[in-house]
């Protein structure tokens, strides 16, 4: 399995959601709204999930193994850290 593609999308600066990231497996399969999250131990992301009825959130997709979600998560926070210092490059030169 490979991640051809990671799209993030910012979102407002204050809260704990700091962005919506979209990933493409092989070229051939999409995942849309990983959110990346700031929590008290920092970045981390969240799967898409649902709400039960129980009120529960459920994942709707997720790795099988720790390894891969820890993987995933490496990819998602480098490509969330790249967006938001070019954003911040940009801001510095007045686009």
């Amino acid at each position: 399995m490979q991640i051809t593609d990671v799209r993030v999308r910012r979102v407002a600066r204050e809260g704990k959601m700091k962005a919506v990231v979209s990933i493409t497996i092989d070229n051939e399969f999409v995942i849309h709204d990983i959110k990346v999250i700031d929590g008290e131990k920092g970045l981390f992301i969240a799967m898409p999930s649902r709400k039960s009825t129980d009120g529960e959130f459920r994942d709707i997709a997720h790795p099988i193994n720790s390894e891969t979600r820890q993987s995933l998560q490496n990819l998602i926070l480098q490509k969330y850290e790249e967006t938001e210092a070019s954003e911040e490059t940009a801001d510095y030169q007045g686009f």
